[in-house]
């Protein structure tokens, strides 16, 4: 959201960096009320958060790492790719 902002409010500068919304007319978006006055209902709440996200990354990454190392035997085995031998000695 805050990102969002920044990059709404870097938008809207222009060469002389005062902010200007469509055409040169400064627009303001209210947050939480109407044009009217009154308040918006409050927003929906995602019920699971932090954990829902823990939930979907933990298992992207360990399904990546697996493709990631299946294709590494893969090409190593077909002689498509294998590390030289060369590069380890410093003597």
């Amino acid at each position: 959201m805050v990102l969002s902002n920044v990059v709404r409010v870097v938008g809207q500068l222009n060469s002389v960096g005062t902010r200007s919304g469509l055409l040169g007319i400064r627009q303001l978006r209210r947050k939480y009320t109407y044009r009217s006055g009154a308040l918006k209902p409050m927003p929906n709440v995602i019920p699971f958060g932090l954990f829902g996200v823990v939930l979907t990354v933990i298992p992207g990454l360990l399904i990546g790492a697996t493709i990631s190392k299946n294709m590494a035997n893969f090409l190593e085995e077909n002689d498509l790719f294998v590390p030289s031998d060369d590069d380890d000695d410093d003597d």
